[in-house]
């Protein structure tokens, strides 16, 4: 049979001919891609005039924004092997920068190493600082986060999950007068007037902390304090000192207002009523100063029962005893010390849970007749 018709070598050559031009258009092709990822920095090591140019125009050109404005703190670990390209995609998955190229040409810029490590960063943050932070590794530190309202011996058991010795911590806070300066040298300035016989509830502020592995309870607690002293600024405390209040009345006040409120926009209306109360002469009859009391391992804020209000005879059960109690029932954070300096402008005397509602809000009122039928209502 004939099959090319005399022209055999004609087909042939015309395959090898495609695959020729096949292959030159994969070597342009692969040639423009990596001109194009050198151009504009998507990968590689290879640093050129063109490459570096490139880049610090990138730079010059886009600002470096926070992702965000809420500054919770979020724990962020680069894993081994993890390159810049990476971590810089990660960290824009999480919402915690806008742009990947601009944090990974910064880094290469700078000449910043992104090592292997925990981190804490969060939105507020620009990319050049996440980059500035993220430029020594932490692997050898551990993360321990204090959420707000937690009681010492709350905050004692946190910190013993992490290593830290439970029965040293206690003996420190319960003893203020051996830790009275910041790692610098420089004096704890709102320690000197605590009561002689308080502790160091209230003023163990809530936040996320990075410890070194030999911590011990010494170190945690100064860095507690040292929190507590730069977020708690000399402005809040001569805000205070204008109210008639000492600092030590606020984180008083706001311990309790931190326990009481669920919602963070009921804060500033709840510290109203307590400082309207105060006003007034009025008992503050706040439930989470009877359970303080009654709180035992196991369950350090017990439900209580209408016996409890006038059973418990403690100076901190605030239905007994008018005023403040003696120190604060837990350790309140920024928000809840902030609603107490500057509460909601309210003439409201009462509040309870709103029973209908059911999601942490609460029912206020003017008058007890009102407070009454709201308490008909929701008990019956």
């Amino acid at each position: 049979a004939v099959i090319w018709r005399g022209d055999e070598g004609k087909v042939p050559r015309l395959i090898l001919r495609l695959s020729v031009f096949v292959g030159v258009l994969l070597l342009v092709g692969a040639a423009a891609w990596m001109l194009y990822d050198r151009v504009l920095g998507l990968g590689g090591s290879d640093l050129s005039d063109l490459d570096s140019a490139a880049r610090k125009a990138y730079l010059n050109t886009h600002s470096p924004q926070p992702a965000g404005d809420d500054n919770s703190p979020v724990s962020f670990r680069v894993e081994p092997g993890e390159t810049g390209r990476e971590v810089a995609e990660r960290l824009h998955d999480q919402g915690l920068i806008l742009d990947p190229r601009l944090f990974r040409y910064y880094l290469i810029e700078e000449g910043l190493a992104v090592e292997v490590g925990e981190y804490i960063v969060d939105q507020t943050m620009t990319p050049f600082e996440i980059a500035e932070a993220m430029q020594f590794g932490r692997a050898n530190e551990t993360v321990l986060t204090l959420p707000e309202g937690r009681r010492i011996e709350e905050v004692a058991d946190l910190a013993a999950e992490v290593g830290i010795d439970r029965a040293q911590f206690i003996s420190l806070v319960a003893s203020p007068s051996t830790i009275t300066q910041t790692s610098d040298g420089s004096a704890f300035d709102f320690l000197v007037d605590l009561p002689a016989d308080a502790t160091l509830e209230g003023y163990l502020f809530p936040d996320t902390y990075l410890l070194p592995q030999d911590a011990d309870a010494l170190d945690l607690v100064g860095r507690m304090l040292s929190t507590f002293d730069v977020r708690i600024t000399p402005e809040m405390r001569a805000q205070a000192e204008a109210q008639g209040f000492s600092l030590h009345d606020v984180i008083t006040l706001a311990s309790i207002v931190e326990r009481e409120a669920v919602l963070a926009e009921e804060r500033a209306t709840i510290a109203s009523v307590y400082r309207n109360r105060l006003a007034n002469g009025i008992k503050l009859d706040a439930d989470p100063t009877v359970q303080y009391p009654l709180g035992q391992s196991g369950d350090w804020w017990p439900q209580i029962t209408l016996d409890d209000y006038l059973a418990v005879d403690s100076p901190w059960n605030t239905y007994l005893y008018p005023g403040l109690p003696p120190s604060p029932i837990a350790n309140p954070g920024l928000d809840s010390i902030k609603a107490v300096l500057t509460p909601e402008d309210t003439q409201f005397l009462f509040f309870m849970r709103d029973c209908e509602a059911d999601d942490g809000s609460h029912l206020f009122s003017l008058t007890d007749e009102e407070h009454m039928a709201n308490y008909a209502r929701c008990v019956g």
